[in-house]
Formats: C-alpha cells, structure tokens, sequence
C-alpha cells in the first residue's frame, strides 16, 4: 500500500470511529463482567452498522468472539509495571535483549540504516521495542484479537479507549488487511512490535519494497515503529534518555514509566 492509499484508509477509519463515538458507540452500555457481554455486543452491532460498518464485516467479525476473560485477567493485573526499575529489567531479560540485538544490528545493518535515514530512529530503540515487546518475533500472541478488543471495548476500566481500537480493528478485517480470527496479543496488539490497531492505519508502513504491510514482518514492524516514534515527534539526531529531546517520543509508545525508562537504556545499550 502506498502513502497516499494508507492516508486515505486512515482518514476513513478516522471517520468511522469519530461517527461511532459521537453518534451511537456510547449508547451500548459497559460492563464489569460477561454478564452483559452478549447484549453489548447486539448494541455494538447496530451501532457500527449505522456508522458505516457493513453487515458482511459484522456478521464476520463478530461469527467467533467470546468473552476474553484472559484479557480481563491480565489487564486488572499488570503487576510488571509496579516492580522497581531493576527489577523489571530483569524480568523483562534485558540483558538477553542487549546481547541478541546487537548481533541483530549487524545481521540486518542494511534495514537499519534505510530506516534511521527515511525516519531518523537509530537502531536501539527500535531493537529494544522489537525484543521487549515480542522476543524479536518469537511470540507475537495467540489470542483471539477481535474478543480481546471487543472485551475491552465492552469493560468500563477504558470503554471509550477499546471502543476506537474496535472500530479500527473492524475497518482492519473490512478492508481485508487482517482476517476475522487473526491471533495477537492478549490486548489486541499485533505483529512483532505489538501494534494497536488503530496504529496499524496510522502509521503501518511497508519496510522491505514487498507492495504490502504485514506486521508480522520484522521489516515492515521495525519501519513502522520509526514512522509512529516520527509521529510522536522524533527528531533526527536528537538524544532519546529521559529529559532529552526523543524520550516524550518513546513515552508515546507506552504509558508506562518503567517501561519507557527500559526501552532507552536498552537501546542506549544497544547503540553503543
């Protein structure tokens, strides 16, 4: 896909997700446990269809989805996030991440350096993001993504957040870029850097000249991690570690501290 065809696809998803929002998604009630899952979803339904969402799409998308209650699980339980900043880079295997991407960087130094010179992102906090988020694609999850992002969507702890991701999600499988049963993360992030799936629209670029975008490419995963860290106002040559120029960029891609703090050690560590 080119940009001015992914431009125009996101300004669609755009649109579907501002009329779902403003005009029916807050109309289906959330709720606290699966009790009301069943009822959201017939809501949800009409909802979407009547902000452009077709019947096929929904018929579909909608065909296999259950209550997930792993997500819910997870999600009330992000305890990784709570440990001190030693501590989670030891869980997280950084020093595994340190050793394996700089053999990385060498082996793909060609990608890298296309990528750092169309986006200006060195290679160390895209290597961090890829082995932190996915073991450099080792796991890129085994959850139903549609359950995942409809529960979240139906759950009132981010209803209004999940509600965007589900509209984008259902653009995804309208438009044919992701099938209805397609396997991610238990949060519905997807490929080897674990995208959202309104990020997908946003800023899914084609990293290795293939004509399409496939996230589960490491090519085309790290390429569009430099182009959402660009959008999040990355700037060349600019120094990434808290307080300097690219560290607001990195605290785009995850809202958590210590998780933001991991990436630019990890890839400072990485760049040498």
């Amino acid at each position: 896909m080119n940009n001015r065809a992914r431009k125009l696809a996101a300004l669609s998803i755009a649109a579907v997700i501002s009329t779902g929002l403003s005009g029916h998604a807050q109309a289906a009630k959330c709720g606290n446990n699966s009790g009301g899952f069943p009822t959201w979803i017939g809501q949800f339904k009409q909802e979407a269809a009547s902000a452009g969402i077709s019947q096929k799409t929904l018929d579909r998308a909608f065909k296999n989805v259950r209550y997930a209650t792993k997500t819910i699980s997870l999600d009330r339980n992000q305890r990784s996030f709570k440990l001190s900043f030693e501590q989670f880079l030891q869980k997280r295997g950084a020093s595994t991440i340190i050793s394996k991407g700089k053999r990385l960087k060498k082996q793909y130094a060609g990608l890298f350096s296309s990528i750092e010179k169309k986006y200006g992102v060195p290679p160390g906090p895209l290597i961090a993001i890829w082995g932190m988020e996915s073991g450099f694609g080792a796991f890129t999850g085994n959850q139903h993504t549609m359950s995942a992002v409809a529960t979240l969507a139906y759950d009132c702890r981010r209803s209004a957040f999940f509600t965007e991701q589900l509209y984008a999600q259902l653009q995804l499988i309208q438009k044919g870029w992701i099938s209805p049963d397609f396997k991610g993360a238990a949060h519905g992030e997807i490929g080897q850097t674990q995208f959202l799936p309104a990020n997908v629209i946003r800023y899914g670029v084609n990293g290795d000249n293939s004509g399409g975008i496939n996230l589960g490419s490491a090519a085309d995963a790290l390429a569009s991690t430099a182009n959402f860290l660009r959008g999040h106002g990355w700037r060349r040559g600019g120094g990434y570690q808290p307080g300097q120029t690219n560290f607001s960029a990195i605290q785009g891609w995850n809202a958590a501290g210590v998780y933001q703090k991991a990436i630019a050690k990890i890839g400072a560590d990485i760049d040498g």
